[in-house]
């Protein structure tokens, strides 16, 4: 499947099957997050795997849009190791981070593994149940799996604006 079409149809699955995604297949997706590229190569995202029912009940204690997925991904950066950008308003530690979820969410979709990309979450909450370091911060999470039977894109998903009303040419 050629990337427009990956992306096109890749949607939000808010229902699974509870089947496991299987570990060389969820290492694939991970590798594709492990090599996202990050400002000044700092590499200062990581990525929590959720797989034990330890885990997965904390998630569940603070979000409720796990949709039965039995696997959750955190995605965090370094708040200490990020590029700071000329004028000093803002960093590279949301779009490093930012950029390797979409590539492990998109990567999931071309291994036929569905996913949710979950931002309805405290990340403060989160990361005190999961108890990660202060200097770490939560993005956002993606549920990985598999649909359950009846399980499809909301039925706005095709909606989208034009390319003539998103681009402007200068």
């Amino acid at each position: 499947m050629d990337f427009l079409t990956l992306a096109t149809e890749r949607y939000s699955c808010k229902k699974y099957s509870g089947r496991q995604v299987d570990q060389p297949v969820l290492d694939e997706i991970l590798e594709a997050g492990r090599v996202a590229p990050t400002a000044k190569n700092l590499q200062e995202h990581k990525v929590y795997v959720l797989r034990s029912q330890e885990a997965l009940s904390k998630f569940d204690s603070i979000c409720p849009c796990r949709y039965g997925a039995q696997t959750v991904l955190v995605v965090t950066f370094d708040k200490t190791n990020v590029f700071v950008y000329p004028g000093g308003k803002r960093d590279s530690g949301v779009e490093d981070a930012t950029i390797a979820a979409a590539h492990i969410m998109l990567a999931a979709a071309s291994k036929g593994v569905d996913s949710c990309w979950i931002n309805n979450l405290d990340p403060d909450k989160l990361s005190n149940a999961l108890g990660l370091p202060e200097n770490e911060e939560i993005l956002m999470a993606l549920d990985l799996g598999y649909a359950a039977e009846g399980a499809g894109p909301m039925p706005n998903h095709t909606k989208r604006r034009t390319l003539e009303e998103m681009t402007v040419y200068m």
